[in-house]
């Protein structure tokens, strides 16, 4: 059974930089052809796919959010990471990672999704 779970700050100030790490347990984020996603949901909102880093490395980004957000992973930790720069009031969300999700956000294909961190940006 593949558990993830999110980790961070619940509170970042505008401007700064927010950053969560997801633990993998139970399967390996170098395992062939698996991706491994970032995924948040604003308040009253849907699900937005930001990004994710697959298990060669190689890391995709939403457009709309790819000039400050980064992704990355330690393999000896079987963790991977996601950076947002130059926060918000309107990246206050719930943060997910999940396993799945291709290069393009395939809610479909995500099997496996950690619990959800909240993430609040506000001075």
């Amino acid at each position: 059974q593949v558990q993830l779970q999110e980790s961070g700050p619940g509170l970042v100030k505008p401007s700064q930089t927010l950053s969560l790490t997801c633990t993998v347990s139970g399967g390996s984020i170098t395992t062939t052809y698996y991706y491994w996603s970032w995924i948040r949901q604003p308040p009253g909102k849907g699900l937005e796919w930001m990004g994710a880093i697959a298990y060669d490395g190689s890391t995709y980004y939403s457009p709309s959010l790819k000039s400050h957000t980064s992704i990355s992973r330690d393999t000896s930790k079987n963790q991977f990471s996601l950076q947002l720069s130059s926060v918000t009031p309107e990246d206050t969300a719930v943060y997910y990672c999940a396993r799945g999700g291709s290069d393009y956000g395939d809610y479909y294909g995500m099997d496996y999704w950690g619990k959800g961190t909240l993430v609040t940006v506000s001075s």
